[in-house]
């Protein structure tokens, strides 16, 4: 199934230069992991605590600007020489919890409805969780769409912007998040079936 995870290797073509520059500068994929993950966090209690709709237009900004980070940090380890097993946790649990620390909070806004979000981000952790299962199981890191991490970033985005902008929430909003619940279950049992196809080929 599509993913917009599957553009990522043009958008690192464009942030190969600025890797370049960073790693000569003495940056380490582990500092950028590690900045992504408490950027988040401050992200969303940011939005938790302020009630005013405009300082959800914070997701759509930090969303883009993380995905960047994601990618760099990945691209600092593969292409400079900086790829240890310490990243590799790091890069695995930071994405984890950088995705509750900055979605749960929504679920104590008054636009969000708390169920079909909690449920939307525990399914993506667990989503994430059957990827790597894929290597343990002698297949590769799986990132089967249809809602992997890029495409929830984007949703997540796309709603701060929306409601950031002065859209009012209402049965709309209700009925997108428990379409993303679907697509998220989907997605768990689709990366499953396709670690499970690869090892049997």
């Amino acid at each position: 199934m599509p993913s917009i995870y599957d553009i990522k290797p043009r958008f690192q073509a464009l942030l190969r230069p600025l890797v370049r520059g960073l790693a000569g500068a003495g940056a380490t994929a582990n500092q950028v992991t590690l900045a992504a993950l408490g950027l988040s966090l401050a992200v969303g209690a940011l939005v938790a605590a302020v009630a005013t709709p405009r300082v959800l237009l914070l997701l759509p900004l930090w969303l883009f600007l993380r995905m960047a980070l994601n990618a760099i940090d990945g691209m600092l380890a593969r292409e400079h020489g900086q790829a240890s097993k310490l990243g590799a946790v790091l890069n695995e649990l930071g994405d984890v919890l950088a995705d509750a620390g900055l979605y749960l909070p929504l679920a104590l806004r008054a636009e969000f409805p708390p169920l079909p979000l909690v449920l939307l981000v525990l399914l993506g952790v667990i989503a994430e969780m059957t990827g790597v299962v894929g290597v343990q199981i002698g297949a590769s890191r799986r990132y089967d769409g249809p809602l992997g991490k890029s495409d929830r970033a984007f949703l997540f985005g796309l709603l701060g912007l929306l409601l950031g902008l002065g859209l009012a929430a209402g049965a709309w909003l209700h009925w997108l998040l428990w379409l993303a619940v679907i697509l998220a279950a989907l997605t768990i049992i689709n990366r499953a079936r396709q670690a499970l196809r690869e090892i049997a080929q």
